[in-house]
């Protein structure tokens, strides 16, 4: 009677919601004070003034139709002259208008890049740990995720494995960076291999492979550390932004992707995106927003309260005996369970209150992920916690 892979997606919940709404019904239980729930990933950073202050006055001063009427497909052409001038700037690009499709986030961002390129039997390589939904995009679309291990140490790709997971039907590699669950920032140095790998692989099999570069946590990242803008250095890259996580606005879904002039078959990919859109029912991104974020593309980011986080909940949980890497961007943390069943010890960590997600999730069994992007003081009362849980281990 109904698609039953659909009819999956729909009743099955996420493993992330289905760990926060166990969490609302603890809050209920015992009080939010007692609940640590570090499960979704979800700012809590407020919005900037600045956002707020350019909604209302586009609200108060310009045309009702302007603001809440269609646009055409791609965008406003005014917002996506103004966002392509805001990445050249920062980027030293010579984008244009025409490089820019206004998308209804970074959701939609990757999954229209994936309807648009997928022909028969196409694979798209994510390299774990990696953002879970990616395996539903690339399957509604018809074609079929490969999962690279990565180099457990430092959470950069594993250049042995990746090589070795490239064939002839790869159409794109997926790049997350800073990366949800690890928190790692891919160097320049990995950036650079993967490109030199991805150019010779197109030689050989006669064909474009693109970089989908799914980059909602660009601006979050931490002392100083500089993330690549990949186009400089693999040309046939989409980049797939939102302002969900740089400016707290992830319930007004809005980004947008580059296609670079140099890629492969420009106008062709350009427009097998706008295809994708209209298919897919992404008639335009909401008008009110792309007002917003045209006015605001120049402005910066306030991360400091993430990266105090961050530091927190490192130090804490180095300090209770687990093994982390330190953050390096996001807002996640991804220590080493204390056992190697990650689901059974989020399970244990239930007993204390403490909301954790497994790593398997994310394509890497035996770790655990914990968002930060919480209250500070939900943090700092979490550590003792995390400590005693740590303890029942050392008793065994």
């Amino acid at each position: 009677m109904v698609n039953e892979k659909m009819l999956t997606l729909g009743t099955k919940k996420s493993t992330i919601r289905t760990i926060f709404e166990y969490g609302q019904k603890r809050i209920a239980e015992v009080g939010a004070e007692n609940v640590y729930d570090f499960s979704l990933g979800n700012p809590n950073v407020p919005t900037p003034e600045y956002i707020k202050e350019a909604a209302v006055d586009i609200l108060q001063t310009t045309d009702p139709a302007e603001v809440h009427g269609y646009t055409v497909a791609p965008g406003k052409p005014a917002v996506r002259a103004a966002i392509a001038e805001a990445i050249n700037e920062r980027f030293s690009m010579q984008l244009t208008s025409s490089n820019i499709f206004m998308t209804a986030g970074a959701a939609a961002a990757i999954t229209i890049c994936f309807k648009a390129l997928n022909e028969e039997s196409d694979e798209f390589i994510t390299i774990a740990p990696f953002f879970p939904e990616y395996q539903a995009f690339v399957e509604s679309v018809g074609g079929r995720l490969v999962i690279v291990p990565p180099k457990r140490e430092t959470f950069q790709i594993d250049f042995t494995a990746f090589e070795c997971s490239v064939t002839p039907k790869t159409k794109a590699v997926i790049v997350n960076s800073p990366n949800n669950p690890s928190g790692a920032v891919y160097s320049e140095e990995t950036i650079k291999k993967l490109a030199e790998i991805l150019e010779a692989k197109e030689r050989e099999y006669a064909h474009p492979i693109f970089i989908i570069a799914d980059e909602p946590y660009r601006e979050i990242a931490y002392e100083r550390i500089e993330v690549p803008y990949i186009p400089h250095f693999y040309k046939n890259t989409l980049v797939c932004y939102s302002y969900s996580k740089s400016f707290s606005l992830a319930g007004e879904r809005i980004g947008y992707i580059v296609v670079p002039s140099e890629v492969d078959g420009f106008a062709e990919v350009y427009g097998a995106i706008a295809g994708a859109g209209r298919v897919l029912t992404h008639v335009n991104a909401p008008s009110l927003w792309q007002l917003v974020v045209a006015r605001c593309a120049k402005k910066p980011s306030d991360i400091s309260a993430y990266e105090e986080n961050g530091r927190i909940l490192y130090e804490g949980l180095i300090e209770a005996g687990f093994t982390c890497l330190k953050p390096q961007g996001a807002f996640y943390l991804f220590p080493k369970a204390l056992e190697e069943d990650d689901r059974a010890f989020c399970e244990k960590a239930k007993k204390y209150d403490l909301l954790l997600v497994p790593g398997s999730d994310f394509g890497c069994p035996g770790h655990f992920r914990a968002s930060y992007c919480i209250r500070k003081e939900t943090i700092e009362q979490s550590i003792p916690v995390f400590k005693k849980l740590a303890e029942e281990y050392r008793k065994k």
